[in-house]
């Protein structure tokens, strides 16, 4: 039997997307510069079809980089990027300019200023894809070990108007064996789940056969690959947002009841079923990048899970003064756990991050809000099986 752990109120907290206002936070960091005046990157986050001659580059105004890491991803296969830093500090570049066709980057900083304040950035691009071409990107990346709700997801990188001939040329298979059915949402993303959640132990494959498979008009595939994930131990996390706690069962036992922080009434947190689909051990959060004004904007937020695509995090936090966990709700939406400034394992936060995987399941109830939408992130377990079954384009 795994032992039952019940976290108390034993550091002060934080909340899950920010608690206070400017000016609280204000009180805590002085104000925090925008993320382009820290830490620059080129090409811009979020930039598509980027050319082959452009230059990846990471620079800071003022202080250093401690750290870079660049992964290119390409057919559901991550590969980093090796790099070197100048001399002093100030900038990166990758030891061969030229950039790959039809790949994701991800690009991982972290800059220090002459006092110590620590500072990270997060961003990603798309690079060119030649004319009458597509590519699926995947999710999960190949040979990883995930959660029990993993969702195989392809974002393509073009609209497709064929949606029959496109799932004819993907195969999704388990061992050992069970039902598994794609859904569409809209015409340029195509996902994959089982009836329930995953065993663990199941290998599942992917066989990628769109090359020269024509998704619109004119328009052909370009991949051919095969690649794998396996499916780890079961985890499922339970967030009441009502009671301010959250119960973590591995593989059905009662792990761990950890108090935590929801949305505050003017900003709940979405009920239903999510998944794990980034972790990163600091991130920066910016309300103005989801949605809200200038009312937070937190360089180093550490432990940080996504769980949707607008937004939604369960994360560490150190800011929340008086503490919130396992009493009051008081974030922009997010989930927040109790956690020191730079993180630590020892905190809720961390203890609940060293435990968990890409593909977790996180499940709110009792939020005064709506059901996440299936296409927000990996929401796909909120539809009933009939209904993930219906939108096949193979009747």
């Amino acid at each position: 039997m795994a032992a039952v752990l019940t976290w108390t109120a034993l550091l002060a907290g934080a909340a899950g997307c920010t608690t206070g206002g400017p000016e609280s936070l204000g009180r805590v960091f002085g104000k925090p510069p925008a993320p382009e005046d820290v830490v620059r990157v080129a090409p811009a986050d979020g930039a598509k079809d980027v050319r082959p001659g452009t230059r990846l580059r990471v620079r800071v105004a003022g202080g250093r980089l401690e750290s870079v890491r660049v992964v290119r991803a390409e057919d559901a296969q991550d590969t980093p990027v090796p790099g070197r830093l100048s001399p002093d500090g100030r900038s990166w570049r990758p030891d061969d300019d030229r950039l790959a066709l039809a790949a994701k980057y991800t690009v991982d900083a972290v800059a220090v200023d002459d006092d110590g304040h620590r500072a990270a950035r997060h961003t990603t691009f798309t690079t060119y894809v030649p004319d009458e071409r597509f590519i699926g990107y995947v999710t999960p990346e190949n040979r990883s070990v995930v959660g029990t709700g993993m969702i195989v997801s392809l974002s393509f990188s073009r609209t497709v108007t064929d949606r029959a001939a496109v799932e004819r040329a993907v195969r999704v298979s388990a061992d050992p064996p069970v039902e598994i059915r794609p859904h569409w949402f809209g015409g340029d993303r195509l996902d994959f789940r089982p009836h329930h959640y995953w065993r663990p132990g199941t290998r599942v494959t992917v066989d990628l056969r769109l090359r020269d498979v024509q998704g619109a008009p004119g328009v052909y595939g370009l991949q051919y690959k095969t690649f794998s994930f396996t499916v780890g131990r079961s985890q499922v996390s339970l967030v009441d947002a009502a009671a301010h706690t959250m119960r973590v069962r591995r593989d059905g036992e009662l792990l761990a009841t950890v108090p935590i922080t929801a949305g505050a009434p003017e900003s709940t947190t979405y009920n239903g079923k999510m998944v794990v689909m980034e972790m990163l051990d600091v991130t920066r959060m910016n309300s103005r990048t989801v949605g809200f004004g200038g009312e937070y904007d937190i360089p180093d937020v550490p432990h940080a899970m996504r769980l949707t695509d607008s937004g939604t995090f369960l994360h560490g936090n150190y800011w929340s003064v008086p503490d919130p966990f396992g009493r009051t709700n008081v974030s922009h939406g997010c989930v927040g756990l109790k956690d020191v400034k730079g993180g630590s394992s020892g905190t809720p936060a961390g203890w609940f991050f060293d435990r968990s995987l890409v593909g977790d399941v996180v499940e709110v109830v009792n939020s005064e809000d709506r059901t996440v939408s299936p296409s927000n992130g990996l929401g796909g377990w909120n539809m009933s099986w009939a209904d993930w079954t219906a939108d096949s384009a193979l009747k």
